[in-house]
């Protein structure tokens, strides 16, 4: 009887049909390999949710087979979840020195101590279980970027992970074309690459573009105070922010816990440059002339505690914003946070300050690849079978589309989402079944995979409100029942009235000492008649006092 072969299997925890949260799974026999673990932003039907994670509980069941964790780079979208996944697996890491710099600090915020962290460089092979992985550079809005050529006993697999192609880039390190090309000519089974900008036609344009405008603005703004939004972890961005910043002869600050952090670590291992003199502590930058200073901050996508967002509310002692300050938003909105970054631009605006963003300057770049770009990749790789990934479905839709352009046919490919599992060989490809999936929400340092009933709680005292009565049950004529009501409004007359109808139904001799049943009765009573008064189901807490 012939031997039972083992299927190689692709499985996807995030990063498709979504914009961020983005971890892939690689399966076979008895070893899984894991590509990125990251978080994203929360919607808005995510009240009081700080940020949100993959379900990696398919990882906690196959501990004994997960050979380790490879981070393309070091966006939050690739590293958020690490920290949590780390906290339950003991398992190796890999990724670039910046990368891992991030992912040290995290854990070391976490209290996570003994990890595995394995720096490689462009072009290292590493061994992952039944593994092969080869760090292919890339270019993207920060250091330290890789696409993995992962050689699988069942064929090759190239995974672009986050990328561009800038012929000019911030580094001088242009993406390794040749190498890409040379692993295209030796035969790729499956190719699965970034789909963020598969609707967007021509070529991203470089980094160095926007150093230009940038430069622009600093000069017209010589006797302004300047500040700078973008993400602490592009690194590139805030180098040009800093060059600018040095060359009109302006003291930098760094505002924000995350751009201080961040700036710190890529200074310390040489990946940021600047000189010691020209930074200056945010505590400190009451000494400065407004002329002479450049504030760069977090805070571009509007999040309700970062620092930009809190000068625009008049809440952040260190900054106030004023008609000297021009603001300049030196990012992109990611999809479902236009809300939010709209308000901290108009609240900029009522304090005197000019703003800049991206609908009105040409201050951000993309780091993801347009569609010339993504064609082009695909004629290097000449893929067998294709995946888009990292992106929502009309992403991943688009990108499909590109596929079949160039030359692979439709049954080729196959747009994943959440859970799904693909069995892949050089014989085809074909879909599996599903693994457990989903999101887990974090709130502060809570965890919680109950998701639902968290936010339909959540949800039903956002729109609702909740009303608690106290009732001291063998005294009622002493102590007649209180009610507080928050998020709705009770009028006093059907406060009397809630009042008097829960006495009656309290004093009544069937009533008996089932705490239990009063509280349950209460409920009901409430309810009924906010619903027939006010038409709203507030959440309803009877407390019970036994004197």
């Amino acid at each position: 009887m012939a031997k039972k072969q083992n299927k190689l299997k692709v499985m996807f925890l995030g990063g498709v049909g979504e914009i961020g949260k983005n971890m892939t799974l690689f399966e076979y026999g008895n070893h899984i390999l894991v590509v990125d673990a990251g978080m994203s932003f929360p919607s808005d039907q995510m009240p009081g949710i700080d940020f949100v994670i993959p379900d990696y509980n398919y990882l906690i069941q196959n501990e004994s087979k997960v050979a380790g964790i490879v981070v393309t780079h070091g966006h939050e979208d690739h590293i958020g979840a690490l920290p949590f996944v780390l906290r339950d697996l003991d398992v190796p890491v890999y990724g670039s020195k910046l990368a891992l710099a991030m992912v040290g600090h995290k854990l070391e915020e976490a209290r996570i101590k003994n990890k595995k962290l394995n720096t490689v460089n462009e072009g290292d092979v590493i061994n992952v279980g039944c593994f092969q992985v080869e760090f292919i550079r890339v270019n993207h809005s920060t250091t330290g970027c890789y696409a993995l050529c992962i050689t699988t006993p069942r064929g090759v697999i190239f995974f672009t992970g986050d990328f561009k192609i800038d012929h000019t880039p911030i580094d001088n390190k242009p993406i390794d074309l040749t190498r890409i090309a040379e692993i295209g000519k030796s035969g790729v089974m499956l190719l699965m690459m970034d789909s963020t900008n598969a609707e967007r036609s021509g070529f991203s344009m470089s980094e160095r573009c926007v150093y230009k405008n940038l430069d622009n603005l600093f000069a017209q703004n010589l006797d302004k105070r300047i500040i700078v939004a973008t993400f602490a972890s592009n690194i590139h961005r805030v180098q040009q922010i800093i060059n600018c910043a040095v060359k009109y002869n302006r003291k930098i600050a760094f505002s924000g816990r995350s751009m201080i952090n961040i700036a710190e670590m890529a200074y310390t291992i040489g990946e940021l440059k600047y000189p010691r003199e020209a930074i200056v502590d945010i505590d400190k930058i009451g000494k400065i002339p407004y002329d002479k200073l450049c504030i760069i901050s977090t805070g571009t996508q509007g999040e309700p505690m970062s620092a930009l967002t809190r000068m625009s509310q008049n809440d952040f002692r260190k900054v106030v914003i004023n008609e000297k300050d021009t603001v300049i938003l030196s990012a992109s909105a990611i999809p479902g946070n236009e809300k939010l970054i709209y308000n901290v631009i108009n609240n900029l605006y009522r304090m005197g300050a000019d703003v800049i963003y991206q609908s009105i300057s040409e201050i951000h770049v993309s780091g993801h690849a347009c569609r010339e770009e993504l064609k082009l990749m695909f004629s290097l790789i000449k893929p067998s079978f294709f995946i888009p990934i990292h992106g929502e479905y009309r992403h991943l839709k688009q990108n499909i589309s590109l596929a079949k352009e160039m030359g692979i046919p439709e049954a080729n490919c196959i747009i994943p989402e959440l859970g799904y599992s693909v069995d892949v060989d050089k014989k085809g490809i074909v879909r599996s079944d599903n693994v457990p999936s989903g999101n887990i929400l974090v709130d502060g340092s809570v965890v919680t995979d109950d998701s639902e009933m968290l936010l339909r709680d959540r949800r039903h005292l956002a729109g609702d409100g909740f009303v608690i009565t106290i009732i001291s049950k063998n005294s009622l004529e002493i102590n007649p029942p209180i009610l507080i009501a928050r998020g709705v409004r009770i009028p006093d007359k059907l406060s009397d009235d809630l009042r008097e109808s829960m006495i009656k139904e309290l004093t009544k001799d069937k009533v008996d000492d089932d705490i239990q049943g009063i509280k349950q009765m209460l409920r009901k009573l409430i309810a009924k008649s906010l619903l027939k008064e006010l038409k709203k189901k507030p959440m309803i807490i009877p407390i019970i006092i036994e004197n």
